[in-house]
């Protein structure tokens, strides 16, 4: 016997960030393994949000850019989640979408390798889709090659041909966690440059951008940084190119001087040049109580760098639930997710076993009973996934049993098989 419900409740007895998960607001008889999606609310997001609208937005009003401190929210968001990233103060900021800052370092980074003569991008083809798109374009408009290739390939693809290796640190389908060192040193011994996607490791796990001598990084905010749907992404840029490139995109809000309002532009120093347009100071603000809990969780670590006490747990709760599944659907699944703990992100995704249809079905299933978890869809190279994310600021080893607990009766159940579980929704 792996685990009983007692063992989970002693766990969860003897967890030392189980007071966190009282900083969020949770539905009553939900058990929420979806955060690699779209993390829960933070219980101190609608005041602050209520106070920057009819405070410092309806009073304040315009004064507020200098005595709210709106017009710095950016940077100062940014000296925040560089604790949990591994970047030092001033190198990063929160502003626009992935997709957009993705398209800026990107560019930057092209555009200080053309002189070169590589004129290859390389990303793995399990890569999330919308990086896949952003490079496409980039590439057809400035002359450059996007080749797709496995993650076997890696990384004796890395040749005299290639500028840019672009890829994800953990990967959204399967929670595979690459070893962005080995990878980033591997890139530069070939030549190249690197442009690394977290969107499913800030806030989910260590992440040590300077000490692996990255290049460039960008992020989403409203996943485990918990900072609302559509929440404001974030670029982190080394010093050594903070200063020296074309910005694609030359707003008022990355001029040196915006406010000095001349007709041409002017970059401003550092990482403060990848901002744009007028920032969203509501999502911002909103963005500030989701980073805000995950760094609640920074005096458990004792000095080991703001995320080592939630890899731990999330270690641990990917384990059990990993271990109870083959447990109690034995046959039923295959693990689609590392096993190895150097290789597993935050998340557990399973496919079936025997390849049928129906991995949509029992996701929606779950999701009627109250477990909330997600679906990707597969391909003729890769198999329909369901997705449970694990994020350790609320979930406990009883929200593990319990979930595993309900896949059981689903099965056993047969209630992946009711029809209004096979109706496709337009997000699944």
């Amino acid at each position: 016997m792996t685990m009983t419900l007692d063992d989970c409740r002693r766990l969860d007895a003897q967890d030392p960030l189980a007071a966190l998960r009282g900083q969020f607001i949770l539905p009553e008889g939900v058990i929420y393994l979806d955060g690699n999606s779209l993390g829960v609310l933070p219980s101190t997001a609608p005041t602050r949000i209520a106070e920057v609208v009819t405070q410092e937005w309806g009073e304040g009003l315009i004064r507020s850019w200098n005595t709210a401190r709106w017009i710095d929210l950016p940077q100062r968001l940014g000296d925040k989640l560089a604790r949990l990233i591994g970047a030092a103060p001033g190198e990063v900021v929160c502003t626009d979408g992935t997709s957009v800052n993705l398209y800026k370092v990107l560019f930057a980074a092209l555009s200080q390798m053309k002189p070169s003569g590589r004129r290859v991008v390389v990303s793995e083809r399990s890569n999330f889709p919308t990086d896949l798109y952003i490079a496409e374009s980039l590439c057809r408009e400035r002359g450059f090659t996007l080749k797709l290739i496995d993650e076997s390939e890696l990384p004796a693809v890395l040749d005299e041909q290639v500028a840019v290796l672009m890829l994800t640190h953990v990967n959204y389908r399967t929670g595979a966690m690459h070893d962005m060192k080995a990878l980033t040193a591997a890139a530069h011994a070939a030549g190249a440059l690197t442009v690394w996607d977290l969107a499913h490791s800030a806030g989910a796990v260590p992440v040590a951008l300077n000490d692996c001598e990255a290049d460039f990084a960008i992020g989403c905010g409203y996943k485990y940084l918990n900072g609302g749907p559509g929440a404001p992404a974030f670029v982190w840029v080394h010093k050594r190119h903070a200063s020296r490139f074309e910005q694609p995109l030359s707003g008022w809000f990355g001029h040196a001087a915006p406010f000095e309002f001349t007709p041409h532009y002017r970059p401003a120093p550092g990482v403060t040049r990848y901002l744009c347009g007028t920032q969203p100071i509501i999502a911002l603000s909103a963005l500030e109580c989701g980073i805000d809990s995950v760094l609640a969780a920074e005096p458990f670590d004792g000095g080991r760098g703001g995320m080592a006490a939630l890899r731990t747990k999330s270690l641990a709760l990917t384990d059990a639930f990993i271990a109870l599944v083959e447990e109690r659907c034995p046959g039923r699944f295959t693990l689609v997710t590392p096993r190895e703990h150097d290789r597993r992100g935050s998340q557990v995704c399973l496919a079936l076993a025997d390849k049928s249809s129906g991995a949509y079905a029992i996701v929606q299933a779950l999701i009627a009973r109250g477990v909330i978890g997600d679906f990707r869809a597969g391909d003729s190279q890769m198999p329909d996934i369901l997705r449970f994310g694990f994020t350790p600021l609320y979930l406990g080893f009883e929200d593990v049993w319990n979930a595993v607990e309900h896949v059981v009766q689903v099965l056993e159940h047969e209630e992946w098989k009711r029809p209004e579980f096979n109706q496709k929704l337009a997000v699944t």
